[in-house]
């Protein structure tokens, strides 16, 4: 007798829908942390690196995971960055005690460097200001050197280094993670608050076309969550146009059932703040809707990290290389889902970091860079989401984790094009014994056909299997069979532990 089939039912019909995809959901994070940047992106002499340094390998991944937007230089590091070290004559540029990682930062990389590898990547960069050990001058300093066409003393320095035309960085982050008392330059709420507001203000004054995040909480665990976005909001809430979240998820021991279910926790974290920032507006009497930037999410097993404090000054240090597994890419594919169920809310989100550090991508000096497991479940979300959000409501049967309570078996996320007809469906199957039959009533979408059904996961003596350096393509996205459209229904089974995206087509 075969294993019992669990069901989930879904409906869905292009009137009912949450919101666009925002291409920005699909960033990354580059930070002067480990081997991210230097040996990363930038390794001049590397076979595979270009006459500027940039790794070309590294740079084709990039385009193949398709990251539309970056977010530097940190992170913990921008809030005791000098960024005047990183620009002009890299011989004269001086070499820097990083505290938030114990590094020594050679600063070989800076700001045009960056913008260079941007260029070729082609990715929009979001540029992050210390508000840690500086404040408003330097932030607008900073601005009118990448910004302002010329003619003024920083401007005219960035021509005297070669770039003539305006960098015209859109996306500003006020900071990083203020809340954290690990942060350099670590200040309370309302200390940040005001700062983050004068700053705002006055780079609005020397650009008014920028936008800018205000730091919420590092994360939601933090006894400050809530009150720290209330407290900064009420201070930033008419100069900023997001406030951002962080938010990292690793599996406890061996609890699986709940590590399937990380999706619930960063929905709930997203929920908290939307609540909170609405509260604000109400306060305020404003209709605004302010925005969501998650420009930190990953799957990071911090509890194997030593802690900053125990590491010996290094260059460019090997720090939280984690290698992925099968079963942390089901997980980030349904992390990738809950983003895209709140497109409505948050417009920026950053998958943290782009090479070595907790990364999709991993690179060596020996040998080309390589995809890690979690790779594919973003690039295949990135190559395909496109279009609006879908309001879904599965119903299916729930089964009880330790860490969240009763929890949905299946997840199930879809957007639609107007322009092409296509229909993506992204679904996961967190039950970790029986498959599940997704039902999904698509007669609203008339026409459509199943053109392609990809799986990650679904085989369990393979959940725990990575991709490494002398196995690079062990681990990938394999293609499901059996998935059909028949008298309006969609129906495709959904093997335990798996993530599934299916493309719908007229």
């Amino acid at each position: 007798m075969g294993p019992t089939v669990l069901n989930c039912h879904v409906t869905l019909d292009p009137a009912f829908r949450i919101g666009p995809v925002d291409p920005r959901l699909f960033g990354s994070f580059v930070e002067h942390m480990g081997r991210c940047v230097y040996g990363g992106i930038f390794e001049p002499g590397h076979d595979h690196a270009d006459t500027d340094g940039l790794r070309q390998d590294v740079l084709k991944l990039t385009h193949e995971l398709g990251i539309t937007l970056v977010r530097y230089p940190g992170g913990n590091f921008v809030s005791g960055y000098r960024w005047e070290d990183g620009v002009g004559p890299v011989g004269e540029r001086p070499r820097r005690l990083d505290l938030a990682w114990r590094s020594v930062e050679t600063n070989a990389f800076g700001l045009n460097e960056f913008m260079t590898w941007a260029r070729r990547a082609e990715v929009e960069p979001m540029m992050a200001v210390n508000l840690g050990t500086r404040g408003i001058q330097e932030a607008c300093d900073l601005l009118e050197y990448a910004n302002h066409p010329g003619g003024t003393y920083w401007s005219d320095l960035r021509i005297a280094h070669g770039v003539r035309e305006p960098h015209g960085i859109r996306l500003w982050c006020l900071g990083n993670e203020m809340d954290g008392p690990w942060q350099v330059g670590h200040k309370s709420a309302e200390a940040y608050g005001v700062l983050a507001a004068e700053t705002a203000k006055a780079m609005r004054q020397v650009d008014p076309e920028i936008r800018l995040v205000a730091c919420g909480s590092s994360n939601d665990r933090m006894p400050t969550f809530g009150a720290w976005e209330a407290t900064v909001l009420d201070h930033t809430f008419d100069h900023v146009d997001y406030i951002s979240l962080h938010a990292y998820f690793e599996k406890a021991g061996d609890d699986r059932a709940s590590f399937l279910a990380s999706g619930l926790a960063m929905d709930r974290f997203i929920d908290g703040v939307v609540a909170t920032a609405d509260h604000i507006a109400a306060k305020k009497r404003s209709r605004r809707k302010l925005l969501l930037s998650f420009d930190e999410w990953n799957i990071w097993y911090e509890s194997r990290f030593a802690g900053h404090t125990n590491l010996d000054w290094a260059q460019a240090p090997r720090l939280i290389e984690d290698e992925y597994t099968t079963e942390d890419a089901v997980v980030v594919g349904s992390l990738l889902m809950s983003l895209l169920r709140h497109a409505d809310r948050v417009g920026v989100a950053c998958l943290a970091q782009l090479v070595n550090i907790i990364a999709p991508i991993r690179a060596e000096s020996d040998r080309p860079a390589w995809r890690q497991t979690i790779f594919h479940p973003f690039a295949l979300t990135a190559r395909h989401a496109r279009g609006d959000v879908l309001r879904v409501e599965p119903v299916t049967p729930t089964y009880d984790t330790p860490r969240h309570g009763d929890v949905p078996v299946a997840d199930v996320v879809a957007t639609h094009d107007p322009a092409t007809g296509e229909v993506t469906v992204l679904a996961v199957n967190r039950s970790e014994t029986e498959p599940v039959l997704l039902q999904a009533v698509v007669r609203a979408l008339p026409g459509l056909r199943v053109a392609d059904h990809q799986i990650i996961g679904g085989v369990a003596d393979e959940l725990l299997l990575t991709n490494h350096a002398d196995a690079p393509e062990r681990v990938g996205p394999r293609h499901g069979h059996g998935a059909a459209i028949d008298a309006g229904t969609l129906a495709v089974e959904l093997p335990p532990v798996s993530w599934s995206i299916l493309r719908l087509v007229p």
